[in-house]
C-alpha cells in the first residue's frame, strides 16, 4: 500500500526512553515525522508522553509477541512505516572468561535478537511504502575488540554482518538498510559504565586492580562525549536522503581509529602496555 499523498512520515523507533533513541525521536517529531518511540521503561517513556507528533509503545524486544502487538497498534494507526531505527541495546563491561554467560547470551538477545525481531515484525509495514531500515551499530561494529568491553563489541559485531545480510536481500525490494556506527556520546548507558565497573572488579578474580584503573580512564574519557542531537541529525539524513550511504561512521574515537588501523600485534603490545600502565 502507497503512502497518501500529504501523508506524515512515519517512523518507529526502539530504545526510545534512552537518551540516544529519546534524542532521535524529539528531533523526528520536530522535523513533522509521526513518532512510534518504543521502549521497555514505561517509567522512561512517560519523559515522552504528550510531546506533539509522538506516539509512545510499551515494547519487550526479547519477546516475539510483544514485536508482534507493536505492529498490530502501528499498523491501526497508519497504512505503513517510512523507517524503524534499531536503539534497543544494553552494555556489559568485564572480562568475556569471568562474565556469567546468561549475561552476555541477554546483551546478545537484546542487541542481536531484539533488532531482527523488531525488523521482522514490522518489516510488511515498511514494504508497504518502501521505506528505510536503520540498525544501530556501533564504532566497535569495525574496531579492534578492546579487553572487557567484549560482550557489547561481539554484539555490534554481528549487527554489522546481520545489517549487511539484510541490505543485500533487501535491496531487491527496493528497501535500503543503513548502519550507523556511533563513537562516544552523552547517553545514561555510558553514564551507568562507573557502577558497572565496580560491580565486575569486585567479583573480578584476574583483573581486580585493572579493572579499578580502567574505570578510572574510562569516567575521564566521558568528558569527551558528544551531543546526543548530533546522532539524531545524522539518522534524519539517514531517513531523508535521496541516495543514503551503506554505513555513517559518527564522531569515532581518534585513538581507537589509529588503532584498529595496526597489524593485531602492534595493537595488542601498544594495548597491553597502555592498561598495563594504568594499573601501576
Amino acid at each position: 500500500m502507497a503512502r497518501r499523498r500529504g501523508a506524515a512520515k512515519t517512523v518507529f523507533i526502539t530504545g526510545a526512553g534512552g537518551g540516544l533513541g529519546g534524542a532521535t525521536a524529539r528531533y523526528l517529531a520536530q522535523q513533522d515525522w509521526t513518532v512510534f518511540a518504543a521502549d521497555f521503561d514505561a517509567k522512561a517513556l512517560k519523559a515522552l508522553d504528550g510531546v506533539e507528533n509522538i506516539v509512545t509503545v510499551q515494547l519487550d524486544v526479547t519477546d516475539a509477541a510483544s514485536c508482534e502487538a507493536a505492529r498490530r497498534r502501528v499498523a491501526r494507526a497508519c497504512d505503513g512505516l517510512d523507517g524503524i531505527v534499531n536503539f534497543a541495546g544494553i552494555l556489559a563491561v568485564g572480562s568475556v572468561v569471568e562474565i556469567d554467560p546468561d549475561v552476555i547470551r541477554r546483551v546478545l538477545d537484546v542487541n542481536v535478537m531484539g533488532t531482527v525481531r523488531v525488523n521482522h515484525a514490522l518489516f510488511p509495514l515498511v514494504l508497504a511504502r518502501k521505506g528505510r531500515i536503520v540498525n544501530i551499530s556501533s564504532e566497535t561494529g569495525w574496531q579492534m575488540t578492546m579487553p572487557f568491553n567484549g560482550a557489547y563489541s561481539l554484539s555490534k559485531r554481528a549487527i554489522e554482518s546481520y545489517s549487511d545480510a539484510l541490505r543485500r536481500e533487501l535491496m531487491f525490494l527496493d528497501v535500503p538498510v543503513i548502519k550507523i556506527q556511533p563513537g562516544p556520546f552523552r547517553t545514561g548507558m555510558v553514564a551507568s559504565i562507573e557502577q558497572n565497573f565496580d560491580r565486575v572488579a569486585q567479583a573480578s578474580t584476574h583483573f581486580k586492580g585493572l579493572l579499578k584503573s580502567i574505570k578510572k580512564a574510562t569516567i575521564r574519557e566521558q568528558g569527551k562525549a558528544h551531543d546526543p542531537e548530533l546522532l539524531a541529525e545524522v539518522v534524519h539524513t539517514a531517513l531523508t536522503t535521496r541516495y543514503p550511504r551503506i554505513a555513517y561512521s559518527v564522531k569515532p574515537d581518534p585513538q581507537r581509529v589509529a588503532l584498529s588501523a595496526l597489524p593485531d600485534w602492534v595493537a595488542d603490545s601498544l594495548v597491553k602496555l597502555a592498561l598495563g600502565a594504568l594499573g601501576k
